[in-house]
């Protein structure tokens, strides 16, 4: 049985596919850094360390979409390809988990 398919990616200019990718990049990597998620100091570090080199690449692709006037960010558009890249459940792993109520 084959899984089910994903819906397709809204179309996008190649500035805002690469705003995308690299956005989930640092999310990623802002989710193994979270001292709220159980894990070693090395991952975190590791993660921080490759944070900065990804960070700039999303400042590029940012000022690469203004450099080609693209000055608007479509905001329903971009949300679409993020929920079918699993953006809601990488997102989610920089947030801090549901506290206890102890």
């Amino acid at each position: 049985m084959l899984p089910p398919e994903l819906p397709p990616l809204p179309a996008l200019t190649g500035a805002e596919a690469e705003l995308i990718d690299r956005y989930l990049e640092v999310v990623d990597l802002l989710g193994r850094i979270n001292p709220a998620h159980s894990g070693d100091t090395y991952r975190g570090l590791r993660a921080a360390q490759a944070l900065v080199s990804r960070a700039t690449a999303l400042r590029d692709a940012l000022a690469l979409m203004h450099q080609r006037g693209e000055h608007e960010m479509h905001a329903p558009t971009l949300a679409r390809a993020l929920r079918v890249l699993d953006g809601e459940r990488r997102v989610g792993r920089v947030a801090l988990p549901p506290g206890s109520d102890s």
